[in-house]
């Protein structure tokens, strides 16, 4: 007998291979006219506002009640009883149980991470020099003292997660690194999260999850110490905790469900096209997963390989509804309007399939991560590579790029004014006083003046 979930899995899957002469239609996006051979189905979602009602009464309860309201909502939301911080001999005997083949896979992804980050860190340089005479200015990068890392649990014990948050503020400098994760593991954090944790120089670790992990960091409790800024993805409630917070405290950025767009010539191979969709597709049945090409024969064959290599993966995958539901499929008429849809579209990963991707990539301005050419997987930037895999989504890369260790840094600016300089510049500060009708501002230049 067919359970309810088997019925709908074998609808979602019957969907998502539909064929592509049937999903032909043109819209427009942003003011270009887009050609689909496949369209996404446009959910209008009714959960934002019951979203930002809950979250609001978890701060709220966690900001008078601290402890006491983290640890009722663990247990009412996330059936978990436990205490809320993990003690190192919890850490040992956690990590204990796991291989050294395991061990050295997230060690590598913590040096690398950490080696980026590093390189990173170095483009960001102090400096002071003189503005004129007796005018001397400059800035320092001054590390963020108190950080805030929040892992997910996720549908997978993701190792690369918590060194993709806590290395690059190690790197940064940060005196002390707060990390919350849910409690989804046999009773606890997953050991090879704990192990990422402890490698990337987490200082406290806790073992909470959710809006209320967010509200305990930005606030404080009587076990979970305040921070300065928080940062990592998570699921809605966490994503809408950090909105919520921000101000308090610093966020990295708001990142949602996993998106690629892959921007494909005639040269393109659609098998690896249509593997590169799944590979993010399968995070989460709302992720985005795009290919804009140039070529309608690639296009349609990427449409047959990805329907073929669903056959293949597990029922229960997320990959089968977000293909079907979110996956879309754009033909381009010319590089130039593929370029601009790609732009327009501001997609999180945004990867190259093209003969000649790098005398290109200069055109593109809109993207949270860009992969240059066809074996450049957007995977390796999710495991190991050392780029940072928490990037801007929903069309954020029109403003911001993804997490780094400049988001743990703060830039500075001072200034010494001696001699000439003060004349210089009381003297126009006087005047343009006058003009404001600041009498303060006024007296505090006017002072100096007269000392002269």
């Amino acid at each position: 007998m067919k359970t309810r979930k088997t019925v709908l899995i074998q609808v979602k899957m019957e969907i998502s291979q539909v064929s592509p002469n049937q999903m032909i239609n043109k819209r427009k996006n942003g003011g270009i006219d887009m050609e689909f051979l496949k369209q996404a189905e446009i959910q209008e979602s009714d959960q934002s506002a019951d979203t930002e009602k809950i979250v609001k009464d978890i701060i709220s309860n966690v900001r008078s009640n601290g402890d006491e309201a983290v640890k009722k909502y663990e247990e009412t939301l996330s059936n978990s009883f436990r205490p809320l911080k993990v003690e190192e001999d919890e850490i040992k005997e956690s990590t204990d149980s796991l291989s050294p083949e395991i061990k050295t896979l997230i060690e590598r992804v913590v040096e690398r991470v950490s080696s980026f980050a590093e390189a990173q860190l170095e483009c960001l340089t102090p400096f002071e020099k003189e503005f004129g005479p007796g005018i001397r200015m400059g800035h320092k990068i001054i590390p963020i003292e108190k950080v805030g890392a929040y892992v997910p649990g996720g549908r997978f014990p993701l190792l690369s997660s918590g060194p993709m948050v806590v290395a690059p503020a190690k790197v940064a400098g940060a005196k002390q690194i707060v990390a919350c994760s849910p409690a989804n593991y046999k009773g606890g954090i997953h050991p090879a999260v704990l192990y990422g944790l402890k490698c990337s120089g987490a200082d406290h670790i806790y073992a909470i999850g959710g809006a209320q992990a967010i509200s305990a960091m930005a606030y404080g409790t009587e076990t979970i110490p305040e921070v300065d800024v928080i940062g990592g993805p998570g699921n809605r409630f966490v994503a809408e905790a950090k909105r919520q917070v921000f101000g308090k405290v610093g966020i990295d950025l708001i990142a949602g469900p996993s998106e690629i767009l892959v921007f494909a010539d005639e040269t393109a191979e659609p098998k690896k096209c249509a593997a590169d969709l799944l590979a993010q597709a399968e995070h989460d049945p709302n992720a985005r997963a795009i290919i804009v090409s140039t070529s309608r024969t690639i296009a349609t064959r990427t449409i047959e390989e990805v329907n073929t290599y669903l056959k293949e993966f597990s029922s229960d995958s997320p990959a089968h509804e977000s293909w079907a539901n979110m996956g879309e499929v754009i033909y381009a008429e010319s590089m130039n309007e593929g370029i601009r849809i790609c732009n327009e579209i501001a997609i999180e990963h945004l990867h190259l399939h093209l003969k000649d991707s790098r005398s290109i990539m200069d055109q593109f301005t809109n993207y949270g991560s860009i992969f240059l050419g066809a074996d450049s997987s957007v995977v390796f930037s999710d495991k190991v590579s050392g780029t940072n895999h928490t990037l801007p989504t929903q069309k954020a890369a029109r403003y911001t790029g993804g997490l780094w260790v400049g988001n743990y840094v703060k830039v500075a600016t001072h200034q010494e004014i001696t001699g000439e300089g003060i004349e210089y510049l009381a003297d126009h500060s006087t005047k343009q006083s006058n003009v404001e009708g600041l009498e303060g501002h006024h007296l505090s230049a006017a002072v100096r003046l007269s000392d002269m």
